[in-house]
């Protein structure tokens, strides 16, 4: 058990997710045990603790949105639901002796690096910490984002988002209106839409569908992937070939004509109604945002309780929604589906770098990091799952462990050469981000017709990694002549007093 009046560590994680999680089980097993992971929850999980609303589910195959290192034979459908991946990361965090590591409990309010000390300080609410290395695994989709819409401090009934959903509010016989139609309303809209009385989805903008074909694992193929490993593998591997193919068509927008032509003829023949089918057909090249995998989504909206509202929202009355066209939808509650603040992460405001700046202030709209993991200016920082780690066809935690192996590169690296201070070179993240931008045109996402939450507020592509996994995988290792690394003052002569 961790000493819990210790106070300065050699490694800091901030967040216990997948990303967190990950990180500590790798660095552990490279010997490198003098770690604190900060969580401000009571339990670990990340996204997947928070996330309980009814249906909250992955739309990549649990036996590839996993550790590789860690496989769980015992998944009960191919695409696993929220309970199932919680608990998958419990384990992981007591399997492999997270759990002694982690401050619960502890919010981290601000870290800054001491130019004087050589090290991160790190504030939370229940004290301060010093750190040698920093990792911020808080993730783009940890803070919710609710629209400030006019007249929302006047609705006397119950609201909350998808992210913090309130279990102990009965929607049974219910007017509710969800606004937002993004990966998470497509999940918990088909699951509230036979208790309540009325649904009115109000909808921006509507997003391409392609029907997801779950498995269900009986305990024969179970059985058989715990006493074949082999067999898991082939199924994971199988699994991350069919994916990495959707990079084809998401980098040549043409091919992608294909997949809108298959997503038509779905949404065609789920959705009878022409009024209806126009309301949920995107203007935009599939790709272009999120493709959102589900089998139960458009049949819900289909059903006499609910109502598509495509009008903008012009004000939000005690009880009711009243909308650009002068429509009053009375409601009873309102449920959030609007995702996260993901280019303006919270977070990157409360961690500053050598010059006193926050990474929202050094990023001035366009985020940036080398290989997604280390930012100039902020010394012995590793991002995980950074500005242009994530991916819109396949599994993040595939990205998530080529970056631990350059974190583990840069410490075992510096622990050889005894050095303590790492940052990439400037004209290396810049080159870096230059090719990414150049990487980027003619795909789907600059080319696709549409603005999406993958592009910043510069209409640069900072959020994604324009390539496939492997292409990534095979850049992603430390290389000392793209960084910048020294010794602490003081540490020439303790070397000298050693010898």
């Amino acid at each position: 058990m961790q000493d819990a009046s210790k106070t300065h560590f050699r490694i800091a994680i901030v967040g216990t997710g997948f990303s967190g999680l990950g990180a500590a089980i790798r660095l552990k097993q490279a010997g490198f045990d003098d770690l604190v992971l900060f969580e401000r929850a009571t339990d670990v999980g990340g996204v997947w603790r928070d996330n309980s609303y009814p249906g909250a589910a992955c739309d990549v195959e649990s036996h590839l949105y996993s550790f590789s290192f860690a496989p769980n034979p015992r998944w009960s459908n191919a695409f696993s639901r929220q309970p199932e991946i919680h608990a998958y990361l419990r384990d992981c965090a007591q399997r492999f002796h997270v759990l002694p590591h982690v401050r619960f409990r502890h919010t981290v309010r601000e870290a800054a690096w001491s130019e004087a000390d050589k090290r991160w300080e790190i504030e939370t609410d229940r004290g301060t910490f010093t750190a040698d290395f920093f990792l911020p695994a808080v993730g783009a989709l940890s803070d919710p984002l609710i629209p400030e819409l006019p007249g929302i401090e006047k609705f006397q009934g119950k609201t909350f988002h998808s992210a913090r959903w309130d279990h102990g509010y009965d929607l049974t016989g219910k007017k509710v209106a969800v606004i937002g139609t993004g990966a998470s309303a497509v999940q918990f809209i088909p699951e509230i839409q036979p208790k309540v009385q009325k649904l009115s989805l109000f909808q921006r903008t509507p997003a391409w569908v392609l029907p997801r074909w779950d498995e269900r694992f009986s305990e024969r193929q179970k059985h058989a992937f715990g006493a074949m490993p082999a067999l898991q593998k082939l199924v994971r591997t199988v699994i991350y070939y069919r994916r990495e193919l959707f990079m084809v068509g998401f980098r040549n927008p043409r091919v992608m004509k294909l997949v809108e032509r298959y997503a038509r003829g779905y949404l065609k023949r789920t959705v009878k109604d022409p009024v209806l089918r126009e309301k949920l057909t995107p203007d935009f090249r599939i790709g272009c945002k999120r493709i959102l995998i589900t089998a139960d989504y458009l049949p819900a909206l289909t059903q006499p309780n609910v109502d598509v509202i495509t009008s903008g929202i012009r004000e939000i009355r005690e009880r009711s929604i009243v909308t650009t066209d002068g429509v009053e939808h009375e409601v009873d509650t309102i449920i959030w589906g609007t995702g996260f603040h993901v280019m303006d992460l919270p977070f990157a405001d409360h961690v500053r770098g050598r010059d006193g700046r926050t990474l929202n202030e050094s990023w001035a709209g366009s985020p940036s990091a080398y290989l997604g993991t280390t930012v100039v200016g902020f010394p012995n920082m590793f991002f995980l799952m950074g500005p242009g780690t994530g991916l819109g066809h396949t599994s993040v935690i595939l990205m998530l462990e080529s970056q631990l192996r350059i974190l583990l590169g840069a410490l075992s690296h510096m622990q050889n050469q005894q050095l303590d201070i790492v940052e990439p070179r400037s004209e290396v993240q810049t080159r870096f981000f230059d090719w990414i931008q150049k990487e980027a045109q003619g795909t789907v996402w600059t080319a696709g017709g549409c603005a999406s939450w993958y592009l910043d507020a510069n209409g640069k592509l900072t959020s994604l990694w324009p390539h496939g996994t492997m292409a990534y995988r095979n850049r992603a290792r430390f290389r000392p002549d793209e960084y910048v690394m020294s010794r602490r003052p003081g540490r020439e002569q303790q070397l000298m007093a050693a010898e």
